[in-house]
C-alpha cells in the first residue's frame, strides 16, 4: 500500500508541477475546488480488500456487486467519490481503490459503509487521509465525456 500511495502522491505533485510562475492560474477555479496555495487539498484514500465473507453464493455476490456499482455512481454524482477503480489480480487481496472527497476518516467510514458489498463483508476498507491535487474534483466531468454510450 505504501508504494501505491507514494506513486499517487508523486503523480499528484507532477500534475501540480509546483511551479512558482504559473501563468495559467485560475483563481476562481482554485477557489471553487477548495485547493490551497499549491492547488492541493485533503481527501481520504481507501483501499478495498477482500473481506471475511467467504460463504456468499454467486447470486448473492452478483446482487452485491450491482449494489456496489450503483453506490459508486451515487457517490460520484454527489461529488463524494472522485476516483474509483479495481486492482488487477494481485497477491495482497487488494480489490480496488476509492478517493473520497472528504476530510475525515469518520465521514469516509459513513460513505464506504453505504456500499452493500462492504456491509456484506465482501470488501473491507482501509482508510487514510491523503493530500492530493484539488483537480481530482473535476475528473468526473471529463470522464463522463469519454464513456462510450451503451447501445440500446
Amino acid at each position: 500500500m505504501k508504494k501505491i500511495v507514494l506513486t499517487l502522491l508523486f503523480t499528484a505533485f507532477n500534475l501540480v508541477g509546483f511551479s512558482q510562475d504559473n501563468s495559467n492560474y485560475d483563481e476562481a477555479l482554485a477557489k471553487k475546488l477548495g485547493g490551497d496555495e499549491r492547488g492541493m487539498k485533503t481527501y481520504v484514500f481507501c483501499i478495498l480488500k477482500t473481506g471475511t465473507n467467504t460463504t456468499a453464493t454467486a447470486e448473492e455476490k452478483k446482487k452485491l456487486f450491482e449494489g456496489h456499482m450503483t453506490n459508486i455512481s451515487k457517490l460520484a454524482d454527489e461529488n463524494k467519490l472522485v476516483v474509483a477503480g479495481p486492482f488487477m489480480k494481485n497477491d495482497k487481496n487488494y480489490r480496488g481503490i476509492f478517493i473520497l472527497n472528504c476530510t475525515s476518516i469518520e465521514e469516509a467510514e459513513k460513505l464506504v459503509n453505504s456500499d452493500p458489498a462492504v456491509q456484506a463483508k465482501i470488501f473491507e476498507a482501509d482508510l487514510t487521509l491523503w493530500y492530493g491535487t484539488a483537480a481530482l474534483d473535476v475528473i468526473k466531468e471529463t470522464h463522463d465525456k469519454i464513456i462510450k454510450p451503451k447501445k440500446q
